[in-house]
């Protein structure tokens, strides 16, 4: 009886309350964007983008949008039922999926529909447990057979909490300056062998890792940790 009520508070209260918070959060930051044009004139075009962003970063995304369409994936897991629920306030739809064993991803058939429509998709290539900043690959055999190019983003907070969790997630505080940096559209040729789709994914978790750690160079501000 126990579980049943703290689920449904989970599922049901938490979300909005959350929502609000976060909504009451971004009228009080600063936010600013480094290197966004190539992925401006992707979305003038009508065309769509898959984004990529670590685990740790994830919180802040939502605020970094405007065209107010797009889809996330989430894991299937009791937890990610409550991000799925935070992120359609933000006008953002879940795809609950995961990466299998082999770094695959499931609920490919929906992502590869939202694709067609011009839908965003935004990715954590790290997640739903990590490792930390190691991307999965299943990330560019999405990007090869919807024909969507992989664009890594991240940001850093001037003011910030840093979790001592695996992922080392990151919570802005209110007032920071939050500036987020995203990196080159790579389109992955559908011809790529094995080995080459290895040397890619190697490189693009590279630009990402090297995004991050220039976000934070950047807003360097005070961190607070528990």
């Amino acid at each position: 009886m126990l579980r049943t009520i703290k689920n449904r508070l989970v599922s049901h209260l938490l979300p909005p309350l959350a929502y609000g918070f976060l909504a009451l959060l971004r009228m009080t930051l600063r936010i600013s964007h480094v290197n966004r044009g190539a992925v401006e004139e992707i979305w003038q075009r009508g065309d769509s983008i898959i984004s990529c962003f670590w685990h740790g970063r994830l919180l802040a995304m939502p605020f970094a949008y405007k065209r107010g369409q797009g889809k996330v994936l989430i894991s299937r897991h009791r937890d990610g039922e409550f991000i799925a629920r935070v992120v359609r306030y933000f006008g953002l739809e879940a795809i609950r999926g995961s990466y299998g064993k082999a770094g695959r991803v499931s609920s490919l058939r929906e992502m590869l529909r939202a694709a067609k429509k011009d839908q965003d998709i935004g990715i954590t290539p790290d997640g739903p447990k990590g490792p930390r900043h190691r991307m999965k690959k299943g990330i560019l055999e999405f990007a090869r057979m919807s024909r969507r190019p992989i664009v890594p983003v991240s940001y850093g907070a001037t003011k910030k909490k840093l979790f001592h969790s695996w992922d080392e997630f990151v919570l802005p505080l209110p007032f920071a300056k939050i500036v987020f940096i995203w990196g080159n559209p790579t389109y992955i040729d559908p011809s790529l062998n094995d080995d080459q789709i290895e040397e890619l994914r190697v490189q693009i978790e590279q630009q990402l890792v090297d995004l991050t750690a220039r976000a934070d160079r950047m807003t360097c501000g005070n961190t607070s940790t528990t």
